[in-house]
Parts: C-alpha cells; structure tokens; sequence
C-alpha cells in the first residue's frame, strides 16, 4: 500500500503549558470524549489517551499526553484518517480548506475542548445519522451478530409455511424492529406481521419493497454484523475534507446505489436508476467528461465479450445472432473480410482460440440501444440506452460488462443537447434514419462514477452492498493506518 494513503503528519500540536484557561474538568471531559472516538469511526486505543488516574501521579505528562492524542485525533476528524485511499479517484480531499492549523489554535485555546472534538465529529454530511446508525451496529455486534438464516431453494413469500426459515428470518428481523419483537409469534407461517417487517427492513436497505426475501435478500441478512460496522466507519471517514464540487451543472454516477443524478450546484436536476458492471467485471471509478452523444449506435463488441458472452449464443444459434445483427469478420493481408456466422463450424471455436472480431449494427436490437453518451476515458466505459428494461425492476443492478445502462436516456438527452439548437423533432428525425451519427456537446459536463455505499437521506440511513469489496479495501487502509499510528505513539 503507497504510505500516501495513510494519514500522513500533522503540524505539531499545540500543547498549552497547564489547565490555564481550561479547568482540569475540562482536560478529563476531554480526555473522556477522546475515548468515545469509536461512535465517530476510529479506533481510541490508536491514539495513546491516558488513563485519568496518571493526573494524579504525573499532572503534565496527563495533560500533555491528553493534547498530543487530541490533535491527533482531531487531525484524522477533520482531514480524514486515510488521506488518500488507495484506488479510489473518486474520492478527492481539500487540505486548505481543512484549515488544520484554525483547529489546532481552537483546541488549544478553548475552555472546553472537548466541545471542539465534538463540532470536528460533526463535520461530515449526515454525520449524526450515520453515527447513530454505527451505534446500532455497533451494539448487534459486540452482542455477536444475529444467527444465520438456513439456506433454501425457495423464496420465502407471505403466506407460505418453513418450519426452519420463517422463525429464524422472525427472530433476525425482531433483534432491529421493536414493532415485530411486540408483535405476536407467527411461529412457522409468513404472516402480516413480518411482511410488514421484511418490507421496513428492504426499505432501510435500498432493496424493492416486495415482502419476498429471495436471495439478494436473504444473503444480505445474513451479511455479518462487522461488516455493516465497517461500512459505516468507512462512510464517515470518506466524508471527511471532501473537495468542493465544481460550480457547473454535473453528472454524478453512485455505482453501488444504481443511481445517476444530475446535479446543477446542489439542486438536483434529474435522478434515475442505471445498471452498473457485474462484480467479475466492475465499472471503474473515475472522473471524466462527457462530450457527445451518439445516435443509433453501433457496437463494437470487446474481445472479452465477444469470448465469454457470444460465443455460447452463436455456438446455440447462429442465424439468430445474424438476425440480431451481429457480424463476424476476420482480417486477411491486412483487410477486413466479413464471415458468414452460420457457416462457422461453432464447436470448434473456443474461448482460447475465437478469431474472430465482432460489430453489431445498429438498431433496435443493438445492446447499446439508440443512444450513447460518450466520455472519453482509458477504460472504454461510456453511457447508454438499452433494449433490456426489464432489468431497471430489478433492486440488484449489476449486470453489465462495465458500461452504463440508462433507465430514461432521452432525459439525460435533454439535458446534454441544451443550447445545441436540437429539439425533440429533430432528435426523432436522426433516430428513424437508423443512421449512425455523433453530436459533440457544446458545452461537455464532469462525470464522477463514485463508490458511495452508505446513503443518508434526511435521518434516514441505506446500507447497500458493497459489491465490488471497495468499503472493504477502505477499511483495511482504515485499520492499517491506525495500526501504524498506535506503534508510533508507543514509541
């Protein structure tokens, strides 16, 4: 791991020569406070925070010891504990506007410190949510987590019977839900009552309020408690000294919650669901710039996909690719020479040895759909209408091969083509030509595909899945740094 991505020196603390203007109360208040560091996401025994017991025995090694661990700590609250995670240019800091330096004058300077460790803790966006959601947590887990659900062929629906199942989903869901804990036993039957539960629960969740528990479900449920503790941890540190967002109108692609907002300042222009990539192949975190937009796209299929994907269905169904539109085409002294697909000898072609490049034209078939919004960047990742809808129903949304999916690409549209002098007419006349043509924007927008697993909305928090082990990274950067920080403290 780059030793940048760990918290990196602070300016030496500013230490005051006795209690002077702080009481010795206020030096314990905030020794206490320092040890309360675990309700804000760290870990207090890094920070070296005597025991009160040493004021009496060694007065200004207390109180020195006492500033050294509060700088320290309050360091990590308002720059961030991990500087710069490793891996994740989605995430950006501002020292300058930390003001680092203002807070260690303040702390040193105030009657009561321990209130300046408490507006640090506060800094983050939805900070008190997200805190309060790390107690829960945080409680379910040192009392050992919940028993698992037994593993099941079925989906548990309302109304059905599991002698095994149903009790052991009951008692998972009454350890956070005071109202089914009231609510009488249903034993072995999906009654009223848990559905009620279950949907509050996919609620809380981010996940389709169905009252079914199949097994995105169920394998969330059964998600030890730790790591929604360490999810949480994560949110508030990433949080933390974020930059400022630029000033025009952006575009902002949360990959975990599926969504996509348009954002103009802090209002929010549009939001909408989009499908994201698959975890075996996850749509990277960048920052980049959309510039155009393309209509009726064709679609030159990735050799990955074209191996792992088609092959299966040209090997099922040749014709049928073709009718789809997909060409085959292999390059002879130099030039491209199209292959009929239906005359390849398919069992024969394997994932090893697939000579072939692929295009499929464009059309209503097209797995990019009639739009395509295009950014350009490294990974060939772009944004883009498609014909699967059905799959924007689903809570789960990663289905992809890296790009984006839109739910509502003439939205987004709109919203690119202002000030372009195309209007609806015009838009619908180049789509019925079936004509591949490229729009550059007048005016391109930032994209940011971030990795934002914790949502808060009002008091309200969502924990989503951390998909792609992102949170989990995090948080190993997290506790490496405070290791290290331990070790230099005992030194």
């Amino acid at each position: 791991m780059p030793a940048a991505a760990l918290a990196q020196p602070s300016p030496p603390p500013i230490v005051p020569a006795g209690p002077g203007p702080q009481s010795w109360d206020a030096v314990f208040r905030l020794a206490a406070r320092l040890r309360r560091l675990g309700e804000d996401g760290l870990d207090a025994s890094a920070y070296a925070i005597p025991a009160d017991a040493q004021a009496a025995s060694d007065p200004t090694g207390f109180h020195e010891a006492t500033y050294r661990a509060a700088h320290s700590a309050l360091g990590d609250l308002v720059q961030g504990r991990v500087r710069q995670p490793a891996g994740r240019p989605d995430i950006q800091r501002d020292p300058a506007a930390a003001a680092f330096p203002r807070w260690q004058a303040e702390l040193a300077g105030a009657t009561d410190p321990a209130l300046v460790i408490d507006r640090a803790a506060d800094l983050p966006e939805g900070a008190a949510a997200i805190r309060g959601e790390l107690r829960r947590a945080g409680t379910l887990a040192r009392n050992g987590g919940c028993a698992a659900i037994p593993a099941g062929a079925n989906t548990l629906d309302p109304g059905m019977t599991d002698a095994a199942r149903i009790p052991a989903l009951r008692a998972r869901l009454a350890v956070e839900d005071p109202v089914l804990s009231a609510a009488p036993d249903g034993g072995a039957t999906y009654d009223d009552a848990l559905q009620a539960a279950v949907k509050r629960w996919q609620a809380a969740n981010g996940l389709e309020q169905d009252g079914r528990v199949g097994p995105i479900s169920q394998a969330l449920l059964n998600r030890p408690a730790g790591a929604r503790v360490a999810q949480l941890r994560v949110a508030l540190d990433m949080r933390r000294n974020p930059a400022a967002p630029t000033a025009e109108r952006r575009i902002e692609v949360n990959i975990p919650d599926f969504t996509l907002m348009v954002l103009d300042g802090s209002r929010l222009v549009l939001r909408m669901n989009v499908i994201v990539g698959k975890p075996q192949r996850a749509t990277p975190l960048m920052r980049v710039r959309m510039t155009a937009v393309q209509f009726n796209p064709d679609w030159g299929v990735p050799e990955r996909n074209a191996r792992e994907d088609l092959l299966p269905r040209f090997r099922a169904n040749a014709a049928a690719m073709q009718a789809r539109g997909f060409r085959l085409y292999t390059v002879q002294d130099g030039q491209r020479v199209e292959v009929d697909p239906t005359t390849v000898d398919w069992s024969s072609i394997s994932r090893e040895r697939f000579p072939y490049l692929v295009r499929q034209d464009a059309g209503d078939a097209n797995a990019l759909g009639r739009i395509k919004f295009v950014m350009p960047n490294d990974d060939a990742i772009y944004m883009h209408d498609t014909p699967d809808r059905f799959l924007f129903r689903r809570p789960d949304r990663a289905f992809s091969s890296g790009c984006i999916r839109l739910e509502n690409p003439p939205a987004l549209l709109d919203v690119a083509l202002q000030d372009t002098g195309w209007d609806a007419r015009r838009v619908e006349r180049v789509l019925s030509s079936r004509q591949t043509q490229s729009v550059p924007l007048r005016r391109s927008f930032p994209v940011r595909l971030h990795y934002t697993t914790v949502v808060v909305e009002g008091d309200r928090v969502r924990v989503r899945p951390d998909i792609y082990g992102h949170d989990a990274a995090y948080a190993r950067q997290l506790d490496r740094g405070l290791r290290v920080a331990a070790a230099e403290a005992g030194r």
